[in-house]
């Protein structure tokens, strides 16, 4: 390949683009319950592709890598990305399967419960093999890592903690990864030292409203506080919106502490809240209501 053939980017995601079909209700159904909605809405989701667009709407040079179906969702989903500035020429269309959709339950308080449909490309939504080749060939050129294990619901292989240069869990996954209760601060900080341990450089657990607590390169833990949202509208895709933030401060922006730049993720992710959806509520870099790069 010439120079001239080169391609630069600041974040490649290698991951899921799912379908969400989004019910917006006042409560959350119990088990084998039918309860009537308010609204339904399909929108453009998939772990992968959320940290894409995210840090692509903040103005960055993104690639994505993945798998679409051949279908209507697919051919819908392609164009999504294009539109957005998302260089697309590694997302391939298969016959094979279709594309993955998400059912996502909100309620009136902006939380939801999603079902994830693993069809097609599937942070661990895609197979783990795939993601530690990935590692591999990143770290053989010397490219920052972030591994995000969700969904949590199978065993993790422990090459991946050695291999990723940050890994970003919710309290919810930190919880299955260590296999301990992570309700507080404290726990949480407990958990970041055994992430570290098992061999990962850097640690942070996403805590919702209450932030994240990190553990630096120096192996010291810290808890990041966040200012309160004034409104919650939506909690969908909040954390691939800190993932796709915090993905192209680590490219942009070296010199900002490693503190400083999960802050400002979470500000970002703060902000993404408080309208619905999932892509469709990310800020861009002029909605901002600070300056995410000085």
């Amino acid at each position: 390949m010439s120079e001239s053939d080169k391609k630069i980017f600041d974040v490649c995601i290698v991951g899921s683009c799912n379908v969400d079909l989004i019910s917006y209700v006042d409560r959350t159904p119990k088990i084998g319950e039918t309860i009537e909605g308010n609204k339904f809405e399909k929108g453009f989701g998939g772990k992968g592709a959320n940290q894409c667009v995210q840090a692509a709407k903040l103005g960055g040079k993104v690639a994505m890598i993945g798998k679409l179906g051949d279908d209507i969702f697919g051919k819908e989903y392609l164009d999504n990305l294009k539109q957005l500035g998302v260089n697309t020429d590694h997302v391939s269309i298969t016959k094979e399967a279709a594309t993955g959709v998400a059912p996502i339950i909100v309620d009136k308080e902006g939380q939801n419960s999603i079902i994830v449909i693993l069809v097609v490309a599937c942070q661990l939504e895609i197979r783990q093999e795939t993601v530690v080749k990935t590692f591999e060939i990143a770290r053989k050129y010397s490219v920052l890592t972030i591994l995000n294990p969700a969904p949590m619901s199978v065993k993790l292989n422990q090459d991946l903690l050695k291999l990723a240069d940050v890994i970003c869990p919710n309290e919810t996954e930190a919880e299955i990864l260590c296999d301990m209760h992570v309700e507080t601060i404290d726990d949480a900080k407990k958990a970041c030292k055994k992430l570290h341990e098992l061999g990962c450089p850097k640690v942070i657990i996403t805590m919702g409203s209450r932030g994240a607590v990190i553990l630096n390169e120096d192996g010291q833990c810290e808890h990041i506080e966040i200012e309160k949202c004034s409104s919650v509208c939506d909690s969908t895709g909040a954390g691939d919106s800190f993932v796709g933030t915090l993905a192209l401060l680590m490219a942009q922006k070296e010199k900002i502490s490693f503190k400083e730049q999960v802050k400002r993720a979470c500000r970002v992710a703060s902000q993404s809240v408080e309208k619905k959806g999932t892509q469709t509520s990310y800020p861009t870099k002029d909605e901002l209501r600070f300056n995410l790069f000085e």
